[in-house]
């Protein structure tokens, strides 16, 4: 025991839970409305999961989003797995809670910044977790109208949802 409670920790770990129980109401519901998530996440932690093009491209940190397009929502203690869809190429990355950095739901302008976390929790149990492109669906549709650039990454920068 410490001579001091870690008030930052402790805040860190409830902001943490709010996260958590939203992406698990999304797994098992969906997305209500126009709910959407911007969640930003360390590529370098040692737990992710991503295609070896998107760690190239993104080797620290990247942003997706969780709106129209996308799969294999999958939720554990650790973290979610998600499929989803790269200048239209499908991939199923593993996402764990620890290296979160940003969620944000700008449908209602909430947002959550938290402390990087370093990897030393237990392993996930990921072989349930585990699917090949071929769990993908065949064809995404953008239900939204927009078509995205073929050259886009579709990343978008959280500095426009940041309180001055």
């Amino acid at each position: 025991m410490t001579d001091s409670l870690d008030y930052d920790f402790l805040v860190d770990d409830a902001l943490h839970t709010v996260m958590v129980r939203a992406i698990k109401l999304v797994e098992q519901e969906g997305l209500p409305g126009e709910h959407h998530f911007y969640i930003t996440f360390r590529t370098d932690h040692p737990r992710a999961r991503v295609g070896d093009d998107l760690k190239a491209k993104y080797p620290e940190e990247i942003t997706v989003v969780m709106q129209h397009q996308f799969w294999d929502l999958v939720v554990d203690d650790h973290g979610f797995q998600i499929g989803l869809s790269f200048n239209q190429v499908p991939q199923l990355l593993y996402v764990p809670f620890a290296a979160v950095t940003a969620f944000v739901d700008p449908s209602v302008k909430f947002g959550l910044q938290f402390r990087p976390q370093t990897g030393t929790d237990e392993e996930p149990e990921t072989g349930a977790l585990v699917a090949s492109e071929s769990d993908a669906p065949a064809q995404v549709q953008e239900t939204d109208g927009e078509t995205p650039d073929a050259d886009s990454d579709n990343i978008v920068a959280l500095d426009t949802f940041r309180k001055k």
